[in-house]
């Protein structure tokens, strides 16, 4: 690692955790934390040791997608994680349920990130997947200055409008030196029930496309599936069924495989099919 700039806060690992995979997007609706909850189920259902840290604190959706929303307990000065489906789990929306918004500027946004990172006991970790914000703003910027992240995912659309904000993030992770582990197409075609054919819903191939010209791993390909959007309002998440999830055991598959790539220590395992 290399020695930080003077005046930047200093990277220290967290304790524990093996490696931290920020997932972000350039901009809101283009499921993010689906693919951020569904990630690290897949994970831990092929083995690892896995965390999620909700850092979407203005829309902190993992309670209601994992199916567990009660009040973490402390023991000593530390926040023990809630668990669900094998994945230990931290969210502002444990802390402050409800449908009331959080009107917080950048200090204190600062404060609850590193006191999810530090003030939580996640205990031994593989991975800590942690769900960023949309956009490029101070949680983004909290997280990546003071936590040594292994890399990160951009999540987008095939859409345009989508892929020129995805642009913005991986420039952003670009400049602050962070990996981009690789781009992920979200929605990125249906198969009709009827005839079984693809349906090209918000375009085609925009996301491979991004990441050739950009220079970045194009990770996966994710369909629009009912199935999805049902696990995610009812708690369940597709990744735990055996047929549906195994685009995101592809997923993570090839994100293990990229993270071990950067050089930060992610572990080699057998994956059985």
């Amino acid at each position: 690692m290399t020695a930080n700039q003077p005046g930047t806060p200093q990277k220290l690992p967290i304790s524990g955790v093996k490696n931290l995979v920020a997932v972000g997007s350039g901009k809101g609706g283009v499921g993010k934390t689906t693919v951020s909850v569904n990630l690290a189920v897949a994970l831990a259902s092929i083995g690892l040791k896995t965390g999620l840290m909700d850092a979407d604190v203005y829309g902190p959706n993992v309670p209601l997608m994992m199916g567990i929303n009660r009040t973490p307990m402390a023991r000593g000065e530390r926040i023990q994680p809630l668990e669900q489906f094998g994945v230990r789990l931290m969210s502002m929306g444990f802390l402050s349920p409800g449908d009331k918004p959080l009107v917080w500027r950048g200090p204190m946004l600062h404060s609850v990130i590193q006191q999810f990172l530090r003030g939580v006991d996640w205990g031994e970790l593989d991975y800590l997947i942690i769900d960023l914000p949309p956009g490029t703003g101070d949680v983004q910027l909290s997280l990546i200055q003071t936590a040594p992240i292994t890399g990160a995912i951009v999540v987008t659309t095939p859409s345009d409008v989508s892929l020129e904000d995805a642009r913005k993030a991986i420039h952003m992770f670009h400049q602050v030196k962070v990996p981009i582990l690789g781009l992920v197409e979200n929605m990125s075609y249906m198969n009709c029930p009827h005839c079984h054919e693809r349906i090209d819903v918000f375009s085609y191939g925009g996301g491979r496309r991004t990441a050739n010209e950009m220079q970045v791993h194009f990770l996966a390909e994710l369909p629009l599936d009912p199935e999805v959007r049902i696990g995610g309002d009812t708690g369940k998440p597709v990744a735990l069924r055996k047929q549906e999830g195994q685009p995101f055991v592809a997923l993570a598959r090839d994100m293990i495989s990229r993270a071990e790539e950067a050089g930060k220590g992610g572990p080699t395992i057998e994956i059985s099919d």
